[in-house]
């Protein structure tokens, strides 16, 4: 009863948004679609004002989120037109088109956020800032998070943050493995960033950024009671902690430095301290949510696949064997089925299932024209989940991942198909590291404990990815 209340709920929070993004986005724009009306995409408006609007929410906040994509796909063919967030849009399954549409970021394509998300992420943040300065910025992000840093700087740290939470946990304890995850994310990402390292405050951390993606897709409407306003205040409080340690950072000699990126961003690049918080904001949001979920949905997987379960631990087993208690390098690399579980995951139950873009300019793209203006949206979960490239496409199958037919299309960098970390110029630039994070808390977590699931669980995906009642497991066997 409670969970039909809350899916009620939602249902009246969605259409409420949507009626708020159509008088927010509605443009004079009817003489420029009558003219290339004719060269759209297939596809209809859906309903007036909501146009298909309930029906993406009711997909997405399933636990197949390409469900509405799917059915317009059967009637209009994998690129199509529909009205959604009150705006005209072309939504595209296609992985040769999303791929277009990824490489011309700043060129053909903008990112097209909804106000709430603009707001929350900064006016320098990142994932919403165009041109010359998201090209400064994501340079950046990729130098600082590049692989060989990662070696020298990052895997020992990341095994000393994880074992703080995960040494904790006791036989026969009972775990909201969602709550687990998000605290060990965001312990991660806040030393890693900031240099932080107390309990406390990485508790208020967590706290503090629950508020902050809850409030991501909200009415943007600043008042108490709605999930924008304690959203927005929590960005503030985000903020002030960031520009206190940039101030600290400033006045310590190099040797006693030891904030993270935040300390490098100080001392080497030239940027405001506004500029610096957005961006340190930005990589704790997006490395927070890509990491807890992803750990959580690995575990998820893998306690309904007895076999890759099996075959994780004895890969994970045999390395604690022949080394020392911290993971070296070599160790990480050579973990070949825990990069087929982690590919698996992101697959199934990948963060990001689409992307939201706006045509700079009329795109010329086949047949078709996608005209200036209209929302664009790359639905990546569709392709992901496409019983033609994937055989089997719903059954979690890591060992798809070993045929060597399938080895290159790992590679995220350069597949067309398998985009778990977008692609482009707005490629994610802590896909390594995310990566990184999950390889080791997967060794750490399937080598100390067994558990079992107390409670039937499932995928949803709006506001934002999660397990509807957070993954009840009770810890049954502690390892030593």
């Amino acid at each position: 009863m409670g969970e039909e209340y809350n899916k009620n709920y939602w249902i009246f929070i969605v259409a409420v948004t949507l009626f708020v993004f159509f008088l927010l986005y509605r443009r004079n724009r009817s003489t420029k679609i009558h003219k290339v009306s004719v060269k759209l995409p297939p596809g209809s408006n859906g309903w007036p004002l909501i146009g298909d609007g309930l029906k993406w929410y009711n997909s997405v906040s399933s636990s197949h989120p390409p469900k509405y994509v799917e059915d317009q796909i059967n009637r209009h063919g994998k690129i199509f037109s529909c009205s959604i967030f009150g705006r005209r849009a072309v939504v595209s399954a296609d992985p040769a088109f999303n791929r277009f549409i990824m490489q011309n970021e700043g060129k053909l394509f903008k990112s097209s956020y909804p106000k709430s998300f603009r707001d929350l992420v900064g006016k320098n943040g990142i994932i919403v800032v165009q041109g010359e300065q998201q090209r400064k910025l994501h340079g950046i992000a990729t130098n600082m998070l590049r692989l060989d840093k990662l070696n020298s700087t990052f895997l020992r740290d990341v095994q000393i943050v994880m074992l703080r939470t995960l040494d904790s946990f006791h036989a026969g304890q009972v775990l909201v493995l969602q709550d687990v995850c998000r605290k060990v994310a965001i312990d991660l990402m806040v030393n890693q960033l900031l240099g932080v390292s107390n309990e406390s405050e990485i508790d208020e951390m967590a706290h503090l950024f629950s508020d902050f993606v809850d409030g991501c897709l909200s009415i943007p409407i600043k008042l108490p009671g709605f999930s924008y306003h304690t959203a927005m205040k929590a960005r503030e409080t985000i903020i002030r902690k960031i520009k206190k340690i940039t101030e600290t950072t400033g006045v310590l000699p190099r040797p006693e430095m030891k904030n993270g990126v935040l300390g490098r961003l100080v001392e080497e690049e030239n940027l405001s301290d506004d500029a610096i918080a957005d961006f340190i904001i930005n990589l704790l949001f997006a490395g927070n949510e890509t990491t807890a979920k992803t750990m959580l949905f690995a575990v998820y997987f893998l306690t309904h696949c007895h076999k890759a379960l099996e075959q994780l631990v004895n890969e994970h087993e045999s390395t604690r064997k022949s080394r020392a208690k911290m993971l070296e390098w070599e160790d990480y690399k050579a973990m070949p089925f825990t990069q087929c579980v982690i590919a698996e995951t992101l697959r199934l139950g990948g963060i990001a299932i689409w992307l939201m873009r706006e045509a700079k300019d009329d795109v010329h793209y086949q047949d078709f024209i996608v005209p200036k203006g209209f929302f664009v949206v790359p639905f990546l979960s569709a392709v992901h989940l496409n019983e033609n490239l994937y055989k089997g496409a719903l059954d979690f199958n890591p060992w798809r991942w070993m045929d060597e037919n399938n080895k290159e299309t790992c590679n995220w960098r350069t597949d067309p198909i398998f985009t778990p970390f977008g692609g482009g110029a707005r490629y994610c630039p802590g896909a390594e590291l995310a990566r990184l994070q999950i390889s080791s808390f997967l060794h750490y977590f399937v080598t100390k404990y067994r558990w079992i699931q107390l409670k039937d669980d499932r995928m949803s995906f709006f506001p934002s990815a999660r397990l509807v009642n957070g993954f009840q497991i009770r810890i049954t066997e502690t390892l030593k």
